[in-house]
């Protein structure tokens, strides 16, 4: 089916063939018809499939004609990286309208933000929490809102942000169309589509979240010491041009990103710790080709879109199968191909095999020629938690060895001076 036979506006499906898209996705062959007559959508999409614009060209073609100056579409999302990227994509649809966006999120200043509340932007697409302070101040209206998106609603319970999601629901019209989109859909995540849901349109509800057919993905055995030589050493072959690594705490983000920097790979990180001007230039060099490698916690796995990423690697085995899917779907994406591979040490096959389980298969195991698998390990990425623990009271007791000598040099009464000695002669002068 070609995008024109989706009957979407002449401005938009001329941006879409400017973007290179001949047909839609089978997601956004399903949702936009429902969408475009209004009617709520629950659908299961797994990362990559093309969901984003399921749910903005539908939107954007409602609003074409409506008055400008009132904001009437919210595109509710986890994270800082998903609700920028989405605006762009929404930049991208809507260059030959009149259409305006803002994203609203935390870790920049609110100035801005509250400016597109005052100045009323089409579409805001906005983190919950970020959303929730502005809407402390009466700028922050939304009465005029006629639609709601809720994107990767089971990451936004992952996260906490449940209840937050309810505050938002209060503070906008209950008569509106709804598009929900998830890529499991637990428990919790069923009740509220109960609550917020009218009628919907059931999109590949029966079908569970599985990685996009284009991926080609392998395990590689390894020793947990051995991980940062072993990806060094697939970089140096020259196979992956380009690599975003996932790894499972802050810490081992920074120490891979330093290991490869030392060895010559031009690599960044991205991580719940850096300020959000430092992941955005992060994300930017690494889009621009600027860092080959891009380290990233969890955060990024629902919000990084780069065109034509060639790598995923899994540098740690992740806990959940769901986060092993929304990772590697980094790759792979917009019906094209890519490479997935997973790090996996001896204690992380329990995790491998929930992975395989939900993967319906057994992925293929892969050794590197010539890498040596008994090598001496060069540095750590995780520091053992006693020995951290012994190196924090060690530097505390350090503090208060200093402090103590402080307080004793300044509690010390300072000698009294010695006379000098007299010069001969002087006896009996006057001075």
């Amino acid at each position: 089916m070609p995008f024109s036979a989706l009957k979407l506006h002449p401005n938009l499906l001329k941006a879409v063939k400017e973007l290179g898209y001949a047909r839609p996705t089978p997601i956004q062959a399903d949702a936009i018809p429902p969408a475009l007559a209004g009617r709520d959508i629950l659908a299961c999409a797994m990362t990559g499939s093309g969901k984003t614009a399921a749910f903005l060209l539908p939107i954007l073609h409602r609003l074409m004609d409506k008055p400008r100056g009132t904001t009437r579409a919210l595109v509710l999302t986890p994270t800082r990286e998903l609700a920028a990227q989405i605006l762009e994509d929404l930049n991208e649809l809507a260059p030959h309208t009149p259409i305006t966006g803002a994203a609203v999120f935390g870790g920049v200043g609110m100035g801005p933000q509250e400016h597109a509340f005052r100045s009323g932007v089409d579409v805001l697409i906005a983190t919950p929490g970020r959303l929730l302070d502005h809407f402390k101040a009466a700028y922050a209206k939304l009465d005029g809102l006629e639609y709601l998106v809720l994107d990767e609603a089971d990451r936004m319970l992952d996260m906490g942000f449940l209840p937050d999601i309810r505050r938002v629901l209060r503070h906008i019209p209950a008569r509106r169309q709804t598009l929900f989109f998830s890529a499991t859909l637990p428990a919790p995540i069923l009740a509220l589509t109960r609550e917020m849901l009218r009628e919907p349109v059931m999109i590949n509800i029966e079908r569970q979240s599985t990685p996009a057919v284009g991926i080609t993905q392998a395990v590689y055995p390894v020793a947990q010491e051995l991980k940062s030589a072993l990806l060094l050493a697939l970089l140096r072959r020259g196979d992956m041009k380009e690599v975003l690594v996932f790894t499972r705490t802050k810490h081992r983000t920074n120490r891979l990103a330093e290991y490869l920097v030392k060895h010559g790979i031009s690599a960044e990180r991205i991580h719940g710790n850096r300020s959000q001007a430092q992941r955005t230039a992060a994300l930017a060099g690494f889009k621009s080709g600027k860092h080959r490698v891009l380290v990233a916690t969890d955060i990024a796995a629902r919000g990084i879109d780069v065109t034509a990423l060639g790598h995923v690697v899994n540098f740690d085995v992740p806990l959940a199968p769901e986060d092993y899917i929304h990772r590697i779907g980094r790759t792979g994406r917009a019906e094209l191909t890519g490479d997935a591979y997973t790090f996996v040490s001896p204690q992380e096959e329990g995790e491998l095999k929930s992975i395989e389980r939900v993967l319906g298969k057994r992925l293929p195991r892969v050794t590197v020629p010539d890498f040596d698998y008994h090598a001496r390990p060069e540095a750590r990425l995780e520091v053992p938690l006693a020995e951290r623990i012994a190196a924090i009271r060690a530097k505390k007791a350090e503090e208060r060895n200093r402090a103590k000598a402080r307080t004793e040099r300044r509690a010390t009464p300072a000698p009294a001076p010695k006379p000098g000695p007299r010069r001969p002669g002087n006896r009996g002068r006057p001075r």
